[in-house]
């Protein structure tokens, strides 16, 4: 069966084929081994090269620092960082010793930071210091007044500016160097032989946070085995393979999509990764531009911002052979303006839990109006099905036939280990049997995966089951003055659940409710919307990484039907 050109890769490929890739850190071991001098990440804000050996150098002898340090297989080391080129080598120096990295998200509150180390009991933290947009040592401060798990603060700035029981990158990268420089003590190489040897594929490298658009962020724990696992299928599928491809990576590195798919995916083939620190739209076309990137993933967002920019012509992007996105629903428009960027466009689903990509869709510009409806095709290595909901005992529920809607579920080696310290919270997402519930409504037929809503945002009206995506995707048919959408439901004395919707104005456009109303016509009664609440352009509440923020959009909702019961405008019969 055709499923759409995507390589159909097996376990036994994995195992046999990419034995020697199993461990993150490996991949740098081999190709720094086979590709010494070829670049392995190219920082383009600094103009800085770092090859494959030296990037196996470095953090092999960062590891051995934090050793040095006291710091053993199954610590949690999180961060709150930019996309340094020392904040991969730290990274990568934790996956050699088996100490587990969770990068996260920057812009979030120190309350929500505290959370986060609390939740993974977190045994050091590392930060920024005095910067020209914030001074982050008050989180440093906040992190040690109210994290007793953290023993160690590790600030990114020079010795004289560190907080008191903090410890300066700087003095530790110096430390790291005069390891290599003059090779390590005889008891320094072996406790670091020991600890490598003790590192094993099903170990927890990654911990990845969940974005949080429909509940507080979780920590989901990634394994290198499911890492890699992804790695290779992202590879094969998006990035050319073992050929060395260039993939411009821009996303936050607390995000799933920078990390496993774009940096690791890319690495995994020894490809070069021209990373930029913090995303911006002008000097991404320019990376683009000056190192001749190959292929470029984004969330829909980036690419709007990117498309804004007056000077956008100007930039030469004739280097990329494909761009991809993924992350949010997407219009006509936005898909055809794609295919203008590169021969080919992409998208698929990308999960945390599921350690990043797990369906792959790519057409040529020419057919990109085809990836419209669909999120492409999964791997025999991981494989999909469409089931009925998870049984009472804990296993999954029956497979479901081509066509017909239900849950969708993974099952295979790129699901995650857990919600860290969350017995009960995994349970609920993976089955006692190994199928991953991946929270998302929708079907498979002869064109892939289609998506039609999140499990947990259904709404019942009249007893019927509406996924908010169909309403959203009616709503956005109307192209030219609705720039996004997001619906939800609210409780109704009458009809059990009634359906708001709010409707973002594109720029400039005219829209009212009644025309709203008679495009609602040609949907079913039950699944029109009760309520249209009109947004001005970027009022539609987004999440960190720029999703629709059902959490939030659920409290607005609310507040508005509070308001129109008071005028008893809400529960009258429809």
């Amino acid at each position: 069966m055709d499923r759409g050109g995507i390589p159909q890769i097996t376990l036994a490929q994995f195992e046999q084929d990419f034995r020697d890739r199993h461990l993150v850190h490996a991949v740098v071991a081999k190709w720094a081994k086979e590709r010494p001098h070829a670049a392995a990440i190219v920082n383009a804000d600094r103009k800085q090269e770092i090859a494959w050996a030296t990037f196996d150098a470095t953090t092999t002898a960062l590891a051995m620092q934090l050793l040095r340090m006291d710091f053993r297989k199954g610590d949690f080391l999180a961060t709150s960082l930019p996309l340094l080129t020392e904040h991969l080598f730290l990274e990568y120096a934790c996956f050699k010793i088996g100490v587990i990295l969770a990068p996260l998200d920057m812009r979030v509150a120190p309350a929500e930071v505290i959370r986060s180390l609390g939740l993974i009991r977190a045994r050091a933290f590392a930060f920024l210091g005095a910067t020209p947009v914030a001074d982050f040592r008050e989180l440093g401060r906040a992190v040690k007044t109210h994290c007793p798990s953290v023993e160690k603060l590790i600030q990114f700035s020079p010795p004289e500016e560190v907080i008191e029981n903090a410890e300066s990158f700087f003095t530790l990268a110096d430390q790291a160097r005069a390891i290599a420089a003059g090779g390590p003590p005889p008891e320094l190489y072996a406790a670091y032989r020991a600890a490598t040897a003790a590192v094993h594929e099903e170990d927890g490298a990654l911990v990845i946070f969940t974005t949080g658009s429909t509940g507080a962020p979780k920590p989901a724990l990634l394994s290198h085995h499911n890492i890699t696992c992804e790695n290779m299928c992202i590879s094969s599928a998006l990035f050319g393979g073992d050929t060395g491809t260039v993939t411009l990576v821009n996303l936050p590195p607390s995000h799933v999509g920078c990390q496993t798919e774009l940096l690791m995916g890319t690495l995994f083939g020894g490809g070069t990764a021209v990373i930029l620190e913090t995303f911006d739209a002008a000097r991404s076309l320019k990376a683009i531009q000056d190192y001749r990137v190959k292929k470029l993933g984004q969330i829909p967002a980036m690419f709007n911002f990117e498309w804004r920019l007056r000077d956008y012509a100007k930039y030469d992007l004739s280097s990329l052979e494909f761009v991809a996105y993924g992350g949010s629903q997407v219009t006509r428009p936005f898909v055809e303006k794609l295919a203008t960027m590169a021969p080919r466009v992409a998208t698929g689903l990308g999960l945390t839990e599921c350690a990043g990509f797990c369906t792959y869709l790519v057409k040529d510009a020419a057919q990109a109006n085809e990836i419209f409806s669909s999120l492409g095709y999964d791997m025999p290595v991981y494989s999909m099905s469409i089931r009925q909901p998870m049984q009472d005992d804990g296993r999954a529920g029956e497979a479901l036939p081509d066509g017909e809607l239900g849950h969708v579920c993974f099952r295979g080696p790129q699901t995650f280990l857990g919600y860290v310290n969350d017995p009960e919270a995994t349970a609920k997402t993976v089955s006692s049997d190994g199928y991953l519930y991946t929270g998302d409504i929708g079907f498979q037929d002869a064109g892939g995966l289609h998506l039609t809503g999140r499990a947990k945002w259904v709404i019942k009206p009249f007893g019927y089951q509406v996924f908010p995506g169909e309403v959203e995707n009616h709503i956005c048919a109307l192209e030219e003055k609705v720039a996004a959408c997001g619906v939800v439901g609210v409780e109704h004395s009458m009809i059990s659940e009634a359906i708001v919707a709010f409707v973002e104005k594109k720029p400039g456009a005219e829209l009212t409710v009644q025309e709203l109303e008679r495009h609602a016509r040609s949907l079913a009664s039950y699944m029109r919307p009760r309520h249209y609440v009109l947004l001005e352009p970027g009022q539609l509440p987004l999440n960190r990484v720029v999703k629709t923020d059902y959490v939030r959009l659920s409290q607005m909702a609310k507040e508005e039907v509070a308001r129109l019961r008071a005028a008893g405008s809400w529960d009258r019969s429809p």
